[in-house]
């Protein structure tokens, strides 16, 4: 009954490890020192010639929404006029393709009955499968040198379009966990 529940809990663990559909990386200028940007603006979005998802009000209005409440939980002030530091995002959806695999038939599909045991027949690919992939990328660009000194990317698959819009926001505060001012 142990070794049943242990089986049972490693499941659960392992399902749960597979919802996790964002992946997050940054990258940086290491010997900059962020504590410096004080007030920030916004760049207009950089054209993507991918799949137009994310190219809508709603979409453009989550992401901005979430990033300026994440930027304000870090003492940072929006500046119209004047930023030390400008912000900018893009969003990419691509079309992907990965292998599908199948095993051969068996008795309930557990494998063949040998005297010593069952056989479990090896996996072989049976076709491939279409999905989207899709990219929200937030830059961050010194004014000043109008170079690119922080980006963050989150990255994912997306299942429904209206679902992947809706969850712009956590995608935004996946990304800004990133950036380099807690």
């Amino acid at each position: 009954m142990k070794t049943l529940r242990t089986f049972f809990m490693a499941g659960i663990v392992l399902f749960l490890a597979s919802c996790a559909s964002y992946n997050y990386n940054m990258t940086r200028v290491q010997q900059l020192d962020f504590s410096q940007y004080k007030t920030y603006g916004w760049l207009p979005p950089v054209d993507s010639l991918s799949k137009n998802y994310f190219n809508n009000d709603i979409a453009r209005e989550n992401i901005l929404s979430a990033a300026n409440r994440e930027l304000a939980a870090r003492g940072m002030q929006y500046s119209k006029n004047d930023p030390d530091i400008l912000f900018r995002y893009v969003t990419i959806v691509n079309n992907k393709s990965r292998m599908v695999y199948g095993h051969m038939g068996g008795w309930g599909g557990w494998g063949w009955y040998r005297p010593w045991g069952y056989y479990m027949s090896p996996s072989y690919p049976i076709g491939k499968e279409k999905y989207r992939y899709s990219h929200l990328i937030i830059e961050a660009v010194d004014r000043r040198t109008n170079s690119v000194v922080w980006q963050a990317r989150g990255s994912g698959e997306i299942k429904a379009p209206e679902k992947a819009i809706n969850k712009l926001p956590e995608v935004v505060q996946g990304i800004f966990k990133e950036y380099p001012i807690k």
